[in-house]
């Protein structure tokens, strides 16, 4: 029979170590959840970037084709062609160069995740527990599982003098 409560208790503390790994531990469940979050994180932030990079590139391709954003560009930089004038009115802002927005860092962030060895450790506490539970059961119940009980031989069958009859 104590083979039996020991078969049960390494049984349940191999379970809370397989639970507790799954949902908690370093690939677990909670673990794979966080990686997702992060990548969701990283793909908005690349699409973000993507289009800053977009925008900048049908600029560049503007200033290098487009004679008429270039001049555009050049009035604001208070440059003239021959035979324009240039009229400064006082009390307006200068011109300010235009700063892009170059996205933001995204830093990576740890994972939060329960230890292999932590795991085991519960598994075996969890082991321990359970032997425990038995033996105090086992206790109350009147046995004690550490005493074996003396088997007396009992014959059965033809009678023979000298020894137990049934």
């Amino acid at each position: 029979m104590i083979h039996l409560k020991l078969l049960a208790s390494a049984l349940a503390g191999t379970v809370v170590y397989v639970a507790v790994s799954v949902f908690a531990g370093q690939n677990g469940i909670n673990s794979y959840k966080q990686l997702e979050n992060q990548k969701r994180e990283i793909s908005k932030q690349a699409a973000k970037i993507q289009n800053i990079n977009d925008e900048l590139v049908l600029e560049k391709n503007a200033l290098s084709n487009d004679k008429d954003v270039i001049a555009a560009y050049a009035r604001k930089l208070d440059y003239v062609k021959d035979g324009e004038t240039l009229v400064k009115i006082t009390g307006l802002k200068p011109f300010e160069r235009t700063l892009y927005d170059t996205g933001s860092v995204l830093k990576r962030t740890e994972i939060t995740y329960i230890p292999d060895d932590i795991c085991k450790v519960l598994g075996v506490v969890f082991f321990f527990m359970t032997m425990l539970l038995f033996l105090f059961i086992d206790l109350s119940n009147g046995k004690n599982p550490f005493v074996k009980k003396k088997k007396t031989n009992v014959i059965t069958g033809i009678p023979i003098y000298g020894g137990k009859q049934i």
